[in-house]
């Protein structure tokens, strides 16, 4: 299960087995990892093809790890995505030229 990063040390990714992975998710996430996991098993049964279940392993250790340093950081995420889809652009968002203007700053400073 996820848990925040400890003080004094650092959350290490998980391997990319889906036993490590799924080690580290959450019941929620498991289950949303493990179905994933079968789509992509039946992929590679039928197209004798790997790339998909690598993609998918890389995939969920980075969600893994986020998760660990930042506890409900997927379902966040897929909120702010669905908000997006129905309402299109985020009006609490810097613009391109803000974004550019903050780095243009901290390169110089």
């Amino acid at each position: 299960m996820a848990s925040p990063a400890s003080p004094d040390r650092a959350p290490v990714p998980p391997q990319a087995d889906p036993a490590a992975i799924r080690a580290s998710l959450t019941p929620t996430l498991v289950a949303i990892f493990d179905s994933e996991w079968e789509l992509v098993l039946d992929e590679a049964k039928a197209t004798k093809e790997l790339s998909g279940i690598r993609t998918l392993l890389n995939h969920w250790r980075h969600i893994a790890y986020d998760e660990m340093i930042e506890p409900g950081s997927y379902f966040r995420l897929q909120a702010k995505a669905e908000q997006l889809l129905q309402h299109g652009a985020d009006h609490g968002a810097a613009t391109i030229e803000e974004m550019r203007a903050l780095i243009r700053q901290r390169l110089e400073g």
